[in-house]
């Protein structure tokens, strides 16, 4: 299921993930636009290289929204108000990716794009969720080495064994136990969407408009189902199978058809007769899969000292790598760069930052509470052996991690809320975008929160590769269809195919 490297691994389903990423009824007059927040107090937040005139404000929320008048948590909040109040139709909330993707970092990052396209349309606001950034945190006082990526991502031996595996989710699950509290129990899909309706209210706005990246689809898509009414244009990007008896773990077990389908765009970039010498792997795309395969291998058998003390270049960290360098043609060089390195006798590889050191606490804690607080995972380890070699023999690529045991399989406590059913019941106001080699939210999954939705949305496939469409991922198609829909609330009559770089939808 947004876009930092460090969170990438968690789906983003992420901005949170990307290293860049991101309905028709009554509008709000110009009086109602006017009418100041409730209890909201704004500040200047602004920062450098980010958008003029950021604001920020702290938001209280129930830990339990059973128990509205108990404890209480602060969700951190940003705005940018709108640099046209004329034009104003109302607010944008841009839903971060994740789980674990910072809602303000996400502001910063695309504030001003979005602006560009947006001419005044609207205020655009965004938030940390609970467990996130300047939100309130909580913290399983995981050992360090648990909390590297390969670690928390289960990464089966070289042979193929998740003893380690076990091992490792059992200790996870049992110190967050110990450790998380309230807080980390509260940490979840269900009560994001709660939080959003907060903030709703906050703002004084009787509905939202909305763009969803990566995990934020699907807190979107359960927000649309829950408030159907409170929802006016909705935008869902690089989605996920809403399936309800998986949910999380669908989506990490997708990401293997994700991998391989995007692989071959990585492939022909290395092999490209244009690239500098140092970048290009092998003469021909085809010669470029087998020999990342082979030095995965080798590096399972003998791990390469890194350029980070204590920190060697495994097979399993350049598969780590690869998901994550995936996301984006900006980030193929690094990966050739890596496999280069890896490759010379002498050579010591520089490890990206994410693979380089741990998590931190509450990074760690959010992205593995969200996971397991919205669906129930099976306990049975002996399964698991069996989908990790059978996925192994399928998709080397990820060599079984996307099916492997995880903290969830030990989590303690149930989950608090059943994980929502997605149907096509609601306005007719959501439009989907997607790429159509997206290694983190596979088409085919897409393609069931499509089904899932009905009529109630329209699609933009996007024939490109990578994670993350809007705004300004190279797409004008795709940018000019989402940007008229949320400014005019023109939708496409039927879905539509945006070629790679293409000026108009077929």
């Amino acid at each position: 299921m947004t876009t930092c490297p460090r969170r990438a691994w968690v789906l983003a389903l992420s901005a949170t993930v990307l290293a860049g990423s991101l309905a028709i009824p009554t509008f709000p007059t110009a009086a109602t636009a006017a009418t100041p927040s409730s209890g909201l107090t704004w500040r200047s937040c602004e920062k450098p290289g980010g958008p003029a005139g950021q604001e920020c404000a702290e938001l209280s929320v129930p830990l339990d929204y059973r128990a509205p008048h108990g404890r209480h948590l602060t969700l951190a909040v940003s705005r940018l108000r709108s640099e046209r109040p004329a034009a104003r139709r109302g607010t944008l909330l841009l839903i971060p990716g994740g789980p674990g993707g910072s809602g303000l970092d996400a502001l910063q990052r695309k504030g001003t794009a979005l602006r560009g396209q947006l001419a005044g349309a609207y205020d655009i606001v965004s938030f940390d969720p609970r467990g996130v950034g300047g939100s309130t945190t909580a913290n399983c006082r995981l050992r360090a080495d648990d909390r590297y990526v390969v670690g928390l991502r289960s990464w089966p031996d070289a042979d193929g064994g998740i003893t380690e595996n076990v091992a490792r989710s059992r200790r996870i699950a049992e110190a967050c136990h110990r450790h998380g509290g309230p807080v980390l129990r509260s940490m979840s899909t269900a009560n994001e969407v709660r939080d959003i309706d907060r903030l709703r209210q906050a703002l004084g706005e009787e509905r939202l408009s909305a763009v969803g990246a990566s995990y934020g689809t699907y807190v979107g898509a359960v927000y649309a189902q829950k408030y159907p009414t409170r929802t006016d244009r909705w935008v869902l990007d690089s989605s996920g199978d809403p399936d309800p008896e998986r949910v999380e773990r669908g989506w990490l077990a997708n990401m293997a058809v994700g991998a391989d389908d995007r692989f071959p765009d990585f492939a022909a970039w290395a092999a490209d007769p244009t690239r500098a010498k140092e970048l290009r792997l092998a003469e021909r795309p085809e010669d470029v899969r087998p020999l990342f395969l082979r030095l995965a291998a080798e590096l399972d058998r003998k791990p390469k000292e890194s350029t980070t003390p204590g920190v060697p270049l495994t097979g399993n960290r350049l598969r780590q790598a690869l998901q994550m360098d995936l996301y984006s043609d900006n980030s193929f060089p690094q990966l050739a760069q890596l496999v280069r390195a890896a490759r010379q006798p002498d050579g010591r590889p520089a490890l990206p930052e994410a693979l380089a050191q741990p998590l931190p606490q509450a990074d760690a804690a959010v992205v593995t509470a969200v996971i397991c607080n919205d669906v129930r995972w099976p306990t049975a380890i002996p399964p698991y052996r069996r989908a990790v070699a059978l996925d192994r023999a399928r998709h080397p690529l990820t060599a079984g991690m996307p099916v492997n045991v995880a903290p969830c399989t030990f989590w303690k406590d149930a989950p608090a809320d059943k994980p929502t059913r997605i149907t096509a019941d609601g306005p007719s106001n959501v439009l989907m975008v997607q790429n159509l080699r997206d290694p983190s939210t596979p088409y085919a999954g897409a393609l069931k929160m499509r089904q899932a939705l009905g009529d109630r949305a329209r699609l933009v496939t996007v024939g490109h590769g990578g994670h993350g469409v809007y705004p300004g991922h190279g797409n004008a198609c795709a940018d000019r269809t989402v940007t008229t829909f949320l400014t005019t609330g023109k939708r496409p009559q039927r879905d539509v195919h945006c070629a790679d770089g293409a000026r108009n939808a077929d």
